[in-house]
């Protein structure tokens, strides 16, 4: 029996199952991973993605944070893969009970999925600093320069979870009690390498921890079960 046929009998024999992804689940989806810098980086960018998505960057020099942010983190057009439509099939199906996710595009909301824990925000959410009014992606994606409140003129700041920033205690408070609670906990996408995020998976109490990466993790000496390759590609033969 292979890894994938395994992975496929476990998910079988559960209706309790917790996802948690990272940044590999939208990379098949077309979006790319901020941190695998590019050339074309290279030659636009005076900064390091690091400390462009830095609160105190923001706060700086807000003009470079939404040039970046506009050009690498709003992949407005991209669509739910594999990985996102399955996940989606299993909730429907009473199989899976939460997709905990670090990634901010709303591609899980989009493939059908309810109950999705974001750590790190959404790009699709956005506040005005001074009087709290909701604006959509769209409307970041064609402001020029820094996005301006159309009623009181205020900043607009995506509700996304910038480096030196808290993450949302209620989200990870209930990201702890579902991983707490899960029969099986499967991680895709993701090299565990990012924190808070990553130690979220040291409240798992199970013996069925799955991790599917086209990489291996600093964590897969603890798996139950490691499956190398293409997230999209192994969940779609589930």
């Amino acid at each position: 029996m292979n890894q994938v046929e395994k992975l496929k009998e476990i998910i079988e024999g559960t209706d309790n199952i917790v996802f948690f992804g990272g940044a590999g689940v939208s990379t098949e989806s077309g979006i790319p991973d901020f941190r695998s810098v590019d050339g074309l980086y290279n030659q636009k960018y005076d900064y390091p993605p690091e400390t462009i998505l830095s609160h105190t960057f923001y706060r700086r020099k807000p003009d470079e944070f939404f040039r970046f942010y506009k050009d690498k983190m709003l992949c407005l057009g991209a669509k739910p893969n594999a990985a996102h439509l399955k996940l989606a099939r299993w909730e429907q199906e009473g199989k899976l009970k939460a997709v905990i996710t670090q990634n901010i595009d709303g591609l899980h909301q989009a493939a059908g999925s309810k109950r999705v824990l974001e750590l790190h925000g959404s790009v699709l959410r956005n506040y005005c600093e001074r009087c709290g009014k909701f604006f959509d992606a769209e409307y970041m994606l064609h402001a020029e320069g820094v996005p301006k409140c159309d009623e009181c003129g205020g900043a607009v700041k995506p509700d996304v979870v910038l480096y030196e920033e808290g993450l949302n205690d209620k989200t990870l408070r209930d990201a702890i009690s579902y991983i707490q609670k899960a029969d099986v906990l499967i991680i895709g996408g993701t090299s565990l390498v990012v924190y808070p995020a990553a130690g979220l998976i040291d409240y798992y109490n199970g013996d069925k921890l799955i991790l599917v990466n086209k990489t291996p993790t600093a964590r897969d000496g603890a798996a139950d079960l490691v499956v190398q390759g293409s997230i999209g590609e192994i969940f779609g033969a589930l």
